[in-house]
């Protein structure tokens, strides 16, 4: 599902909602995500999941085309595990 999509279906769903009023709902959870993990808090929806940052450390790379060596500078990834609903959910899908 894309995000557009997810919108249609929120006001699909919620008549009171117009679809501008679904499209700021959903930016303004996702712009609240991303500033707590951009903070390195960790964010957990019961039922659905959880996300957090995972630490790459720096190392040293190759760069496929020519094979020479790269310096690859540290990074903080999201990481996101299912939960357990969720889990059960998609296993027991049709």
């Amino acid at each position: 599902m894309t995000r557009s999509e997810l919108i249609v279906r929120l006001a699909a769903r919620f008549p009171q909602l117009t679809a501008k009023d679904a499209d700021t709902a959903v930016k303004m959870i996702i712009d609240a995500m991303i500033g707590s993990l951009t903070r390195g808090s960790r964010i957990e929806i019961r039922g659905f999941g959880s996300f957090s940052l995972s630490h790459r450390p720096p190392r040293v790379g190759r760069n496929p085309k020519s094979g020479e060596k790269v310096e690859v500078p540290e990074k903080f990834v999201p990481h996101f595990k299912a939960g357990k609903e969720l889990r059960q959910r998609v296993d027991q899908r049709d």
